[in-house]
């Protein structure tokens, strides 16, 4: 792959694009369970994986973030997204890495915690076009933190 993307773009419009990309994303994250995201920066085919959800279309990517809103209220005391980590590391890929841990509304409060990344690979317009995400465990690991009791109490 080349070190150069072909963009309708100038270089400079591109790189603009890319740093409102960056700082949309640094400020939606850490608030997706409580307030919704920009979509203004993610083509209207975006697709998205995750290791239980595969699906394609804007609509769709809108109702996922609904449902981790719905399902953050409904199920955890109080749940974060933490991000650590957001880094450019070539001009089609931005790559962030976070932590969700919470607290379960269960009379024994079990914690929830699992690290992971997204990959958002940009279009030439310096649009996300697909979202990857990767998590440090499986998914049946994180429900089995569901049913056990803080350490901590």
């Amino acid at each position: 792959m080349e070190n150069t993307l072909s963009t309708p773009l100038g270089e400079s419009e591109y790189q603009h694009q890319i740093d409102r990309v960056i700082q949309t994303l640094r400020q939606d994250l850490p608030t997706l369970f409580e307030r919704d995201i920009t979509y203004d920066i993610y083509t209207s085919d975006i697709y998205f994986q995750d290791p239980v959800n595969k699906f394609k279309w804007k609509f769709n990517y809108r109702i996922i973030f609904w449902t981790l809103r719905f399902h953050a209220r409904l199920f955890f005391t109080e749940i974060y997204f933490d991000v650590h980590d957001i880094q450019h590391p070539s001009p089609d890929l931005v790559l962030v890495h976070w932590t969700v841990r919470g607290t379960l509304r269960v009379p024994w409060k079990a914690k929830v915690l699992f690290n992971g990344s997204s990959h958002y690979s940009l279009n030439s317009s310096g649009l996300i076009y697909r979202h990857l995400d990767t998590w440090d465990r499986k998914p049946g690991e994180i429900v089995r933190q569901f049913f056990q009791p803080d350490a901590g109490e």
